[in-house]
């Protein structure tokens, strides 16, 4: 807070900061949590917080003591995300990732329950999945999806896979929070994740994270292909392009 007190916080700044201590962290976090840094009365820092969350700015966690981002603040990051000048230096790193695998290459965001579609390129092949910009998909059986889950420290992991439905997309759908959580796991190992016909039939993908300047991953870089032209073996053929691409892109988050 820059040697502010809670003395010296004008009033009209209080939100903000609350907003900036709940992105800072990036895991849900209780409002005394927030205040350990803040030291604004008790009172104020619920009133702060009931505010945000009427307000669609913070929502609160399955355990109903600590909030995250709700939807008016993840569209606000969004929108940081997608400005104009960002914007064209992500897609000329997207377009060239694509030029070298020669399939359609993804950024994608995780939403409160799912992972969007932020940018993408796509393949000039006539054959090709559409999963346009804007697109939600399932945590639990897509590769940019594993790829987020493995970040999530161990307590919020095993409650996202006890809560999940488990909605059978193909016959390599994870179906159990056993199976999830031991997935993830080998993501976590090595580094990137996969998705082997789990989403889609006829579809594999490889995704790798894009981090922040506090070693947090904001977004996934992935790639997906039809199974008549890639396999998975394939795929990691290209991991070192996918890497080199998702570090040129988290240098633009900092310039």
């Amino acid at each position: 807070m820059d040697g502010q007190t809670s003395d010296t916080i004008p009033t009209n700044l209080r939100l903000l900061l609350v907003l900036e201590e709940v992105a800072r962290v990036g895991v849900p976090i209780t409002p005394t949590e927030v205040n350990a840094q803040l030291g604004l009365p008790k009172p104020t820092i619920h009133r702060l917080f009931a505010t945000l969350e009427d307000e669609g700015f913070l929502q609160r966690d399955i355990d109903g003591r600590a909030y995250s981002p709700g939807r008016r603040l993840r569209g606000m990051a969004t929108g940081v995300l997608s400005s104009l000048r960002i914007r064209a230096a992500r897609l000329a790193v997207l377009r060239k990732l694509s030029a070298q695998i020669g399939e359609t290459c993804n950024i994608a965001l995780p939403d409160r329950d799912s992972m969007i579609y932020l940018e993408r390129v796509e393949t000039e092949w006539p054959l090709r999945i559409q999963l346009p910009v804007g697109t939600t998909v399932p945590f639990y059986c897509t590769a940019s999806g594993k790829m987020y889950l493995s970040t999530l420290p161990e307590a919020h992991l095993a409650r996202y896979a006890a809560a999940e439905d488990f909605e059978t997309k193909t016959a390599n759908t994870i179906t159990t929070a056993d199976q999830l959580i031991k997935a993830v796991e080998q993501v976590r190992a090595d580094g990137y994740a996969t998705d082997n016909e789990e989403f889609m039939d006829g579809m594999i993908a490889l995704a790798v994270p894009i981090m922040d300047g506090n070693d947090r991953l904001v977004a996934t870089l992935s790639f997906h292909a039809p199974t008549v032209r890639f396999d998975q073996q394939r795929a990691l053929n290209y991991l070192d392009e996918m890497h080199s691409a998702a570090k040129h892109l988290a240098s633009l988050l900092q310039d």
